[in-house]
């Protein structure tokens, strides 16, 4: 029998505790360690949808990559997406784990997945204790070339840019990114004389802020970046579990963002 404190056990070897930051909010966020488990759902978000098929398929235990509950929460209505969400895992008796900075720290996390994914070799960690990593591209791309294969990669149909003059050939070499919402290390990734930058959710002023820097910036959104974890968690949970429990992942979320 396999129990929800056993997959809490594996997860804290794929993505230690103790790497989260400090405002963050990991672990098991509903349910009991001692419920038994015999299958589970990877995500990247606790949603309806989510939480629909996990009661449909009688899923055990939902691993997410962003947490269910960040904030206080002050009511229970049933009538909204929190509590009806909260409603049917507690009346359902499914368990809910968050693995979320701690998994995009963690070696073969969600940095180390995104960078495999766009091609990067020679990884290493993007500054002292920071989430995001730098590598080097095999090839060197012109930077409409690099976008593009990004793009291709990670299977987006657009993405953003900031164009800027990098380097004496205008070619991209050094990579740096950083999943999720990482604009706060365009100044990190330009003081390791990265040639472009890959990360999501860029304002503005983090253009701006890249532009003066001369780093050339692809935007691949939020989800775009950080989507590709889900498959490989689950994975890697389905081969450290040995067939003990099913391993079942999101296959169907989107991107907030579209063209119009």
């Amino acid at each position: 029998m396999v129990t929800c404190r056993d997959i809490m056990d594996i997860m804290e070897q794929i993505a230690p505790a103790s790497l989260a930051e400090e405002w963050d909010n990991p672990g098991l966020l509903v349910g009991s360690p001692d419920k038994e488990v015999q299958r589970i759902l990877v995500v990247l978000d606790v949603n309806e949808a989510s939480v629909s098929y996990a009661l449909t398929k009688k899923c055990d235990m939902i691993i997410s990559h962003h947490p269910l509950i960040f904030g206080s929460i002050k009511a229970i209505r049933t009538d909204n997406a929190m509590g009806w969400k909260l409603k049917n895992l507690l009346d359902s008796n499914i368990a809910v784990f968050a693995a979320h900075t701690n998994l995009d720290s963690a070696q073969g996390g969600v940095n180390d997945v995104l960078a495999k994914k766009i091609g990067l070799i020679r990884l290493r960690a993007l500054g002292e204790g920071a989430i995001g990593r730098i590598g080097e591209l095999d090839q060197p791309l012109e930077q409409d070339e690099f976008a593009a294969m990004v793009k291709k990669r990670l299977g987006l149909e657009f993405v953003r840019v900031v164009r800027r003059h990098v380097n004496a050939e205008g070619l991209i070499r050094r990579v740096a990114l950083c999943s999720g919402s990482g604009a706060e290390y365009i100044p990190v990734a330009a003081a390791a004389c990265a040639d472009a930058y890959v990360t999501g959710d860029v304002k503005y002023h983090d253009a701006q802020r890249a532009a003066e820097l001369g780093l050339f910036v692809v935007d691949a959104g939020h989800f775009g970046t950080e989507f590709p974890i889900v498959n490989a968690l689950a994975e890697r949970l389905s081969t450290e579990l040995g067939g003990l429990a099913e391993v079942c992942q999101d296959t169907w979320s989107e991107d907030f963002f579209e063209l119009s």
